[in-house]
C-alpha cells in the first residue's frame, strides 16, 4: 500500500487530501467524508486495512478543519450547506468516470452531508454513478441530553446572520467517542481536532440535520445501495434516528442496518473495531463482485 498527499482546488480553497492506493489491484474506490472538529489522518490506522483488501480510499480535509485550516480564522469555516456540498460534489466528480465501482461514505457530520447531497434532485445523474452509500454514526438527530437549549439556537441565528464567521466553540466530549482509553487521549491531545465551528456553518448544520430529521430528505432510486452503521450506546449522534431515517427510505432496496452493541460513536476506533472494518469491507466486496459480473 501507497499514501500520497496532495491538494484539492475547489472554488477559492486549497484542500489537504489523502489517498490510500492497495499494492495490488484496486477493485474498488471509496470516498470518504470526515466528521465535526476531526480529520482525515485521524484515519491512519483504518484506511490501510481497507487497502489491503483492495480498496483505494479518497479522502481529504474539508474546509475548516484540519489541514485546510491556513489561519486561526478559518477554523470550523465551512460555509453555508451549498458550499459545503458542492466541495464533496466536485470531490467525487474528480474521481468519475471510474472503471471500478465508487462507493461514497460519511461519518457523524459528514454523514449527514452525504445524505444531503444523495436526496438532492440537482445531482440525480452523478448519484446514480455511486455503487454505494455508507453511514458511520450519521448525524440524524442528537443524542438525548445533548440537544442545544432553543434559547441557544434563536440567539445563535440572530447573531449568525450578522457575524456568519464569528466562532464559537463547541466540544464533542472525548470520551463520548470510543471507550479506548488511548483513542480518547490522542483526540484529546490532537491539535487539529479544534472544536470549533462559526454560527453560519452550526446553523447550517442544525438545518441539514433538522431536515433529514424531520423526513424532509427522500433517497431516490438513483441511490443503488445503502448502508447505515451505528453504536447502539453513541452519545453524540442518535441511534434511533438515523434507524428511522433508513428505514423509511422505501425507494431504495439495497438498504441496510448493522448496529453494534453498546458501540461508541466512533466504530473505526472502538471496541468493535474488527468486526466494524469486516462488515464494511465485506459490504463494497460484494457489491464490487456484483458489478464485475455484469
Amino acid at each position: 500500500m501507497t499514501t500520497t498527499e496532495g491538494t484539492f482546488k475547489a472554488g477559492d480553497a486549497s484542500l489537504y487530501t489523502k489517498t490510500w492506493t492497495p499494492a495490488g489491484p484496486v477493485v474498488a474506490k471509496l470516498i470518504f467524508v470526515h466528521g465535526f472538529s476531526e480529520h482525515i489522518n485521524r484515519y491512519n490506522d483504518w484506511f490501510p486495512i481497507l487497502a489491503e483488501h483492495g480498496i483505494q480510499v479518497f479522502s481529504w480535509d474539508q474546509r475548516g478543519w484540519g489541514r485546510s485550516v491556513t489561519r486561526p480564522a478559518e477554523k470550523g469555516l465551512t460555509g453555508p450547506t451549498a458550499q459545503v456540498v458542492a466541495d464533496i460534489v466536485a470531490f467525487i466528480q474528480e474521481k468519475l468516470p471510474s472503471d471500478v465501482p465508487v462507493f461514497v461514505m460519511g461519518h457523524s457530520m459528514g454523514g449527514g452531508e452525504v445524505l444531503t447531497l444523495a436526496g438532492d434532485a440537482k445531482h440525480r445523474q452523478l448519484v446514480a454513478q455511486i455503487r454505494g452509500w455508507i453511514l458511520e454514526a450519521p448525524f440524524i438527530g442528537f443524542s438525548k441530553g445533548e440537544e442545544p437549549s432553543v434559547v441557544k439556537v434563536v440567539l445563535g441565528r440572530l447573531v449568525g446572520r450578522l457575524l456568519p464567521r464569528q466562532q464559537l466553540k463547541h466540544v464533542v466530549p472525548p470520551e463520548h467517542l470510543s471507550r479506548d482509553p488511548a483513542i480518547v487521549e490522542s483526540i484529546k491531545n490532537d491539535e487539529l481536532c479544534h472544536n470549533t465551528g462559526t454560527l453560519e456553518g452550526l446553523a447550517s448544520l442544525l438545518d441539514r440535520t433538522a431536515l433529514l430529521s424531520s423526513g424532509g430528505v427522500k433517497l431516490g432510486g438513483d441511490v443503488q445501495a445503502l448502508l447505515l452503521t451505528h453504536g447502539t450506546n453513541d452519545m453524540t449522534c442518535s441511534y434511533d434516528a438515523a434507524v428511522k431515517f433508513v428505514n423509511d427510505q422505501a425507494a431504495v432496496e439495497d438498504r441496510e442496518t448493522k448496529s453494534y452493541d453498546g458501540g461508541y460513536h466512533q466504530l473505526h476506533a472502538d471496541h468493535c473495531k474488527d468486526e466494524y472494518t469486516k462488515d464494511v469491507i465485506d459490504w463494497i466486496l460484494k457489491r464490487s463482485k456484483i458489478d464485475s459480473k455484469l
